[in-house]
């Protein structure tokens, strides 16, 4: 299959190379020149407009980094240049609202489209172990699951237009608060007197247990070997997390849902933002507990 990637980004150049390694052949673009040059190393073809990358193929994937991005690449480049027919897969966390409109957009124009976002770090989108919530129709989730199984380990279909991105950002907002309260537990039970990997060994074992304890320790040297071990450096970003969360911030509000748990897990990731470590795994918001 003939498939364009847009946005060769941490994420996106691992994507790329890993339906190449499918046996896909792949058309790149991307605004920056060492992604190109890094794509073209990894068996992809290398285009200098998002425009020229769609032309005769029978698949778009892209990574994007917001909303407002995706709809302008979209609206500009990829309708009437792609070919009639062809299924779009947007893989960036972006707002539900936009999701749906750039969706609707693809159909209007004689195009399938899903949203198609991630959960799994750089790690993953190298390794192709990413696990992919996908909105939209069963029949453009039948086009789309082969091309994400090259990319993935888990491809579930959640819904309608739109419904990829729900779960996305519900899962990233619960994955904040379960982080923040791993970090306070880890270092009450230090100040406490417990040593730390002996708290690990019990709450990972009884009603304590959640991923960010059990699979992504956040304290150095305990647990499972995480970001925390190489001075949080790779995993998840930070940066990220707090926009996942203004992304959940955004759509509870609409929704007029309650979520004062997740609200405050929101703007203690964007004081430690602000802080200066957007840069570092989310999982260093530990750091702020002395």
């Amino acid at each position: 299959m003939k498939i364009a990637f847009i946005g060769l980004g941490n994420m996106g150049g691992g994507m790329a190379a890993n339906l190449v390694k499918a046996g896909h052949e792949v058309n790149a673009f991307d605004l920056s020149s060492d992604a190109l040059d890094l794509a073209k190393d990894n068996g992809c073809s290398t285009f200098m407009a998002a425009s020229e990358a769609v032309h005769s193929v029978d698949a778009v994937v892209s990574m994007l980094p917001n909303g407002a991005i995706v709809k302008s690449v979209y609206t500009k480049d990829v309708f009437g240049n792609a070919p009639a027919g062809t299924v779009f897969l947007d893989c960036s966390t972006i707002d539900v609202a936009t999701a749906k409109e750039v969706a609707g957009a693809a159909t209007h124009a004689g195009y399938e489209m899903v949203d198609a976002p991630v959960s799994g770090g750089i790690a993953a989108a190298n390794g192709g172990t990413l696990t992919f919530m996908v909105g939209g129709t069963t029949s453009a989730f039948s086009r789309a699951e082969p091309i994400l199984h090259a990319m993935g380990k888990a491809v579930i279909h959640a819904g309608d237009a739109g419904a990829g991105q729900t779960a996305k950002i519900c899962n990233n907002m619960l994955l904040a608060v379960h982080m923040i309260g791993t970090c306070e537990a880890m270092k009450m039970a230090e100040k406490l007197g417990l040593n730390p990997q002996t708290f690990y060994e019990i709450s990972s074992q009884s009603s304590g247990y959640n991923w960010s304890l059990n699979a992504y320790t956040p304290m150095p040297g305990v647990g499972v070997e995480s970001p925390a071990d190489n001075q949080y450096q790779g995993g998840f970003a930070t940066a990220l997390m707090l926009k996942d969360l203004r992304l959940a911030m955004e759509a509870a509000d609409n929704s007029g849902s309650a979520v004062p748990l997740s609200s405050r897990a929101a703007s203690l990731y964007e004081d430690y933002d602000a802080a200066g470590n957007g840069g570092l795994d989310f999982s260093s918001i530990i750091k702020t507990y002395r």
